[in-house]
């Protein structure tokens, strides 16, 4: 069922979130995890979607970085956004870090992609104001920091908007579990074929990702917008598996306050892709038939592909 007092929410929550951002904003502040003073209030009580996955959409504007609880996160959405920039969603199943962010506020491309898994929770802060009602009617658990003011903070690393902070532990008691991670991801052994790569570079029209493979941590190494992309409590993220997904991105119904229009990123139907692993590229195919499935990736002979065990990222390019 969903949680009670999500229906009938308007776009007050644009302007609470946007007071909230004013009055609790921190001072700049370089350094390890986020500061916060801590009210002493204990975990949450696991209603907003316990035995779900916890979505949570993390700003990536250069000011928001360096990150914080992405690493920890079982897989990772990259996603165009207004003026050609990046924003990302990172799936937490397996394991809770202490803190996500920062938090900013949700697409609609989000529902699509979240339709694959059993009533999500989405922690985002702030939508535009048409696209709520939506939110409100999509088969998941919205957690913005209104609403659940006991599992966010302000940071004092960064300037408002960019640091607001969620605490996964006072939102959901526990993480659900890698069975929840209904995403027709397969995982096993290096298959025969791909060919070596050591870096590859994906582009949006005003950010870059590029992922270069690292024999030491068997692991790819995430740069963004030229820079090796650290965490605040950590080294450079890294990925198992990255996934280079070609898909449309078409122009959605809403557009931001400055008039800008919000992409929209089409996850369901088939198309190519590109996936990394263990120091390798593998051309394959994709295909998610409805919004409620999975997405299978397969090599161009229709042989599944399987991703190496670990972190995977999703970077939604445009076919």
């Amino acid at each position: 069922m969903r949680r009670a007092g999500l229906r009938g929410r308007t776009r007050r929550t644009t302007v609470v979130t946007a007071v909230l951002a004013a009055l609790l904003a921190g001072s700049a502040m370089a350094g390890c995890t986020p500061k916060e003073t801590d009210d002493g209030r204990g975990p949450g009580d696991g209603s907003p979607g316990a035995g779900s996955v916890l979505a949570v959409k993390i700003d990536n504007a250069s000011r928001a970085r360096p990150h914080t609880g992405i690493d920890a996160a079982d897989i990772v959405y990259a996603e165009q956004v207004e003026g050609g920039l990046s924003r990302l969603m990172a799936v937490y199943a397996t394991k809770f870090p202490k803190a996500v962010g920062p938090v900013r506020s949700a697409r609609e491309s989000d529902l699509e992609l979240l339709r694959q898994f059993d009533e999500p929770t989405l922690a985002f802060s702030g939508a535009q104001g048409k696209l709520l009602p939506l939110i409100d009617e999509a088969p998941l658990h919205a957690a913005p920091p209104e609403e659940n003011s006991k599992a966010y903070y302000r940071g004092t690393d960064k300037p408002a908007p960019h640091n607001l902070y969620l605490r996964p532990g006072r939102l959901l008691k526990s993480a659900a579990g890698a069975e929840a991670l209904t995403t027709g991801f397969e995982y096993g052994a290096l298959p025969a074929g791909g060919t070596a790569e050591s870096s590859h570079t994906v582009r949006f029209p005003a950010a870059r990702f590029t992922f270069t493979w690292s024999q030491s941590r068997d692991r790819w190494l995430v740069s963004m917008d030229g820079r090796p992309s650290t965490t605040t409590d950590g080294p450079q993220m890294a990925a198992a598996t990255v996934v280079v997904q070609y898909v449309d991105v078409r122009e959605s119904r809403f557009k931001d306050f400055l008039g800008n229009n919000t992409p929209y990123t089409e996850t369901v139907g088939s198309g190519r892709a590109k996936v990394l692993r263990d120091g390798r590229a593998f051309d394959a195919d994709w295909k998610r038939p409805s919004a409620e499935d999975g997405t299978e990736f397969t090599t161009r002979d229709g042989e599944p592909l399987p991703f190496a065990r670990g972190q995977v990222w999703v970077v939604y390019a445009k076919a």
